[in-house]
């Protein structure tokens, strides 16, 4: 058994699967992108769901009232010393979408839940509660914002491309927490600059964004660089995770965050 360190480069994949007697890799990281397909066959992958599940849904919950209520105005404002009073929106009565439908969808729609707005759920296959993700364009125009919770797997790299942006309507919201390659980067700053649609992105692509990219004076949007599980306890809840999936396993049995296809 394996466990890689927090947030490990992709260098150290290939030497990992090298590993004489490899059975198991236990991230300690929700997402698993750069592993997945990467290992030898017959390596289990197990990730870390869970542990930064609370923390990312309170940066949701963080950027949706940021932008409704025009904090980076504001902060702008008190840059310059100018006292900018201007009525705002507010984030209750929003309709608010969320694509995945998993731990972290789950912890959002918790801590939503007080501000009385109207959530729904994407997933990649519908279920009780829960839409597919074939009936996501018919979806986007009924909500005023859209927040990406999903793994990067092919089936979601570039899922938000230039006809998912199209289906939203003026003035909506693009929050991605997840991935930035779920996002079609071009796509998005292209509504940004027309200035129909806006966006809070924890996570871009590329990472880091490097400097004279078109995002960084983009209109109307929020960027924070990949924070959302950045907290003081992250690194204890997720050894505490990762604890328990290397017990179950050491027992017999499966770990229970096996890495598996879809959202």
């Amino acid at each position: 058994m394996f466990v890689p360190p927090f947030q490990s480069p992709d260098e150290l994949v290939a030497p990992a699967g090298r590993l004489p007697g490899l059975r198991l890799v236990q991230l300690l990281s929700a997402g698993a992108d750069r592993w997945i397909g990467r290992l030898p066959e017959g390596v289990l992958l197990s990730d870390c769901r869970g542990a930064h599940s609370g923390a990312t849904a309170e940066w949701v919950v963080a950027a949706l009232l940021s932008v409704y209520r025009h904090f980076p105005r504001f902060a702008a404002a008190q840059a310059r010393a100018r006292w900018d009073y201007s009525r705002t929106e507010e984030l209750a009565g929003k309709r608010i979408l969320i694509v995945g439908a998993g731990d972290v969808a789950e912890h959002a729609v918790r801590r939503l839940e007080p501000f009385e707005v109207t959530t729904a759920l994407v997933a990649s296959r519908p279920r009780a509660g829960v839409h597919g993700i074939d009936e996501v364009h018919d979806l986007l125009p009924g909500f005023d914002a859209c927040v990406l919770l999903v793994p990067l797997t092919d089936a979601t790299r570039g899922l938000v491309d230039a006809r998912f942006l199209a289906a939203m309507p003026d003035g909506a919201l693009l929050v991605n927490a997840a991935r930035g390659p779920v996002v079609d980067t071009d796509a998005l700053t292209a509504e940004l600059v027309a200035g129909r649609l806006r966006a809070a992105l924890d996570v871009t692509d590329p990472e880091p964004l490097p400097a004279g990219h078109p995002l960084w004076t983009a209109p109307g949007l929020l960027l924070t660089p990949h924070v959302g599980g950045a907290v003081p306890l992250a690194l204890g809840r997720a050894y505490r995770v990762a604890a328990g999936q290397l017990a179950h396993f050491a027992c017999g049995g499966m770990p229970p965050n096996l890495v598996q296809n879809g959202y």
